[in-house]
């Protein structure tokens, strides 16, 4: 019986996928005869049926590892099981990812495979030397790697760090098919990335709880039933913006929604909506049932039908990666003149920069985005729970949790990300804002505290997001990365590194770099000021005097970073910012130089904010050392005192 249920699962899955695969190749034509050169009809169905292994190999890999790390406790039956549906995951996503590289290459190439040197020095070629080929090849050895581990490792750190990098790999997917080309592209990226992400946990996930369930009693189930539908609910929000964000580039109007593009797309929706609507059913009444009275047949129906839809959204997904969508890639008119920087960006030059526009000009950023929703609403949800039991949360920290979210949302979707592309200025206006002011007005809100007091405390061995985040913080790494020389090196080292390294060009001209630098300087001003005045728990935090030593000596090393900005008669990236064709605004090197200025002075009011709060929290230690000494000498009848007392009488009757 438990062999069936090992087969069951993936079974209906495939079948599923592979029916909805026909069907959304018939109403797209993506596997009809190329009109020109074609490849031939094993191509032509191989590509999309290789993409559907892909991502049901990558869905199960990111699932099982997610449920693993998540919601089962290591060492138990349930737990090993997980890990091996991740490891045979990953199996199946190496070899179908080796197989894409081999049809892709093949719809290239034409002719027949050979034995000969020739074929394989092209195939050699196409995996090092063209984009397309290189970054299939480089999921495939991911993936091997992924599947190695996993049958070697079951310690739960080492298998998170495996399906975090499991999930960046996706960004490499993302980046190929219609996403890479279109002029939306960062948009597009971001919107794929995320879509086949959380659709992978999701399916993944459900189909490991079916695998896993002959292992776990009626309590036990319904426990890691609910801990998988939290996650679930998740994944459906972002695979339903990311998917609206995806379709929107591609269909536009409503009335290509009649296009075969678009009929692909409207089925995708109905078997989300569907999905949506089961996973209610399973929060609210199936998982209850089976922790009141151990019944499985309706969670069996209700999981079914989830694996079902699950698979026929696989499918219609690959068959529409497929199929052409109705809106062009590029207009033609851009194609045949576009502007210096269209040319380079891939998207118009903005209008000129002006102080109204500072706040009316936005670019969606889906991934930032996203966070900031998050991270608003997981933060106001712990004030609530703490509220509804009757503790206090400080209003202000709340406020300033909400400050710290807006500032990032408008770095990352604001002006300074609809003109950092073309000003100096702008870019180096939303790095010290990131950098400097966000992560004081995120640091004094002491998310981690409020996590601690706010989450349910597990006590069956296994983590939860209050259990991961108090780990990172007490882990060897984190105190390495708390320690106050090593943050303060990292925020102002890095800096130099940036700006004076191929790292710079790489984040100004590719938006994997982009999201990369804003994740950096977020993160290395966060730990800075967390060093500094955070009240989140620290392994070992310096005293006051030291803290403010730090802060004049990174703030005049920062200061010097600006100051050789302004002071430097090159152009940084003179390809880029000399080339773009602006009619408005200052020069490039003048707009430079205004930008090492921006650099200079901006971070003079953090600075002296946190200065501020270092003397305020000095202060106040003072007073409560002051008040704890009475406190004692109250109890003790000044014991201390009189001891000390003694011991000068002592040592004034010493010849």
């Amino acid at each position: 019986m438990r062999r069936l249920a090992w087969v069951t699962g993936p079974a209906l899955l495939l079948l599923a996928a592979f029916a909805a695969l026909l069907v959304a190749l018939a109403v797209g034509g993506g596997a009809d005869p190329l009109p020109l050169v074609d490849p031939g009809a094993v191509v032509r169905y191989g590509i999309p049926v290789a993409t559907v292994f892909v991502d049901l190999g990558a869905a199960a890999t990111l699932g099982a590892l997610l449920l693993a790390c998540f919601a089962l406790t290591p060492g138990e039956k349930a737990y090993d099981r997980a890990v091996d549906v991740a490891a045979a995951g990953a199996g199946v996503w190496a070899v179908s990812s080796a197989a894409m590289c081999f049809l892709l290459f093949q719809s290239l190439h034409i002719s027949a495979p050979t034995l000969d040197d020739a074929y394989g020095q092209q195939l050699g070629t196409f995996l090092t030397d063209v984009p397309v080929g290189r970054a299939w090849l480089a999921v495939t050895l991911i993936a091997a790697a992924v599947t190695a581990v996993c049958f070697a490792v079951r310690h739960v750190v080492a298998l998170a760090l495996v399906g975090i990098a499991s999930a960046l790999s996706l960004l490499l997917i993302a980046l190929q098919g219609h996403a890479g080309s279109t002029a939306d592209h960062d948009i597009a990226v971001s919107a794929l990335w995320l879509h086949l992400l959380f659709a992978g946990v999701w399916v993944g996930g459900l189909l490991t709880v079916v695998m896993v369930r002959r292992h776990l009693d009626r309590t036990r189930l319904a426990v890691v039933l609910s801990r998988y539908s939290t996650v679930a609910l998740i994944c459906f929000i972002v695979v339903a913006v990311s998917g609206y964000a995806s379709a929107a580039i591609r269909v536009g109007e409503f009335a290509n929604l009649t296009t075969p593009y678009g009929v692909i797309v409207v089925g995708k929706v109905l078997s989300l909506l569907a999905l949506g609507a089961l996973g209610a059913v399973q929060r609210r009444w199936a998982i209850g049932r089976i922790a009141r009275d151990g019944s499985r047949r309706w969670f069996a129906l209700v999981v079914t039908a989830e694996i079902v839809f699950m698979g026929v959204a696989s499918g219609l997904a690959a068959g529409l990666a497929r199929t052409a969508p109705p809106i062009d890639e590029v207009p033609a008119t851009d194609q045949a003149n576009p502007s210096p920087a269209e040319y380079l960006t891939g998207i118009p030059l903005p209008p000129e920069l002006t102080p109204l526009r500072y706040l009316t000009e936005w670019r969606l950023e889906l991934v930032w985005a996203l966070v900031v929703a998050f991270g608003a609403f997981f933060y106001l949800a712990g004030v609530w729970r703490l509220h509804r039991r009757g503790d206090r949360w400080p209003i202000h920290r709340t406020v300033l949790w909400m400050l710290g979210l807006a500032g990032l949302a408008w770095v990352t979707n604001g002006a300074p990300a609809v003109y950092e592309q073309f000003l100096f200025s702008a870019h180096m206006l939303g790095h010290m804002i990131l950098t400097m002011a966000i992560p004081i007005l995120l640091v004094l809100a002491a998310p981690v505290t409020l996590l601690a007091r706010a989450a349910r405390k597990r006590d069956d061995g296994s983590r939860g997001g209050r259990e991961w985040v108090l780990w990172a913080v007490q882990s060897p790494a984190g105190s390495l990365l708390t320690n106050p020389f090593v943050a303060a090196v990292l925020f102002a080292a890095s800096l130099w590194v940036f700006y004076y390294t191929p790292i710079f060009r790489w984040a100004v001209t590719d938006h994997v770099g982009h999201l990369w630098m804003v994740l950096h300087f977020l993160l290395t001003g966060y730990l800075f000021v967390l060093v500094l005045v955070g009240v989140d728990p620290v392994r070992k935090r310096p005293p006051h005097a030291l803290r403010l030593l730090l802060l004049l000596a990174t703030m005049a090393f920062h200061a010097f970073f600006g100051l050789a900005i302004m002071s430097d008669q090159g152009l940084m990236l003179a390809d880029w910012f000399g080339a773009m064709g602006r009619t408005w605004g200052l020069p490039p090197l003048e707009d430079q130089r205004w930008g090492g200025g921006i650099a200079w002075s901006v971070g003079e009011i953090p600075t002296v904010a946190l200065a501020i709060v270092v003397a305020i929290q000095w202060a106040r230690s003072d007073d409560r050392e002051a008040k704890r000494r009475d406190r004692a000498a109250d109890r003790d009848g000044e014991a201390e005192l009189a001891a000390y007392n003694e011991m000068l009488a002592k040592r004034a009757l010493r010849p």
